[in-house]
């Protein structure tokens, strides 16, 4: 007898974005972490009866110390985690402001420009969805218009 397929781990995150104090452009948010030593997005596993959308707002928050306001629907990104399916479900965010707290999963935080995020992001994946980011935000609503 076959046993069923494992039960996807549920998790939701964030391409978190703001506009540089010149005005000009955006700067991307980029967590890292230290188990891992490396630089992605901020995202975590959903809690029970949590949303995707309440999860990604609570992890940017305890990742990043941001408040931020979810925008366009970015790809959802599976791979496989200890032999279980990982399902994480993104969205572009601007950030609305707070501050960053260093901690035991997230020891550093950089705000980047786009290229400058690009290169600094460790997996194929995270910078996928930062191009998926500048490529998909609706009209007007563009993290890259001067607006």
């Amino acid at each position: 007898m076959t046993s069923p397929d494992p039960k996807p781990i549920l998790a939701a995150g964030c391409v978190l974005w703001r506009r540089p104090p010149s005005g000009h452009g955006i700067e991307i948010a980029l967590v890292h972490r230290p188990k891992w030593d490396d630089w992605s997005h901020p995202k975590g596993k959903r809690k029970r009866g949590e949303s995707a959308e309440a999860c990604a707002l609570r992890e940017v928050l305890e990742e990043t110390g941001q408040h931020c306001e979810l925008g366009a629907r970015l790809p959802t990104v599976h791979y496989p985690v200890d032999g279980r399916p990982k399902k994480v479900v993104y969205w572009a965010a601007r950030a609305l402001g707070g501050a960053f707290v260093p901690g035991h999963e997230i020891d550093r935080l950089l705000w980047l420009p786009p290229a400058e995020a690009r290169t600094r992001l460790t997996r194929p994946r995270d910078r996928e969805l930062l191009d998926a980011l500048l490529a998909t935000a609706p009209p007007g609503r563009r993290p890259d218009d001067a607006s």
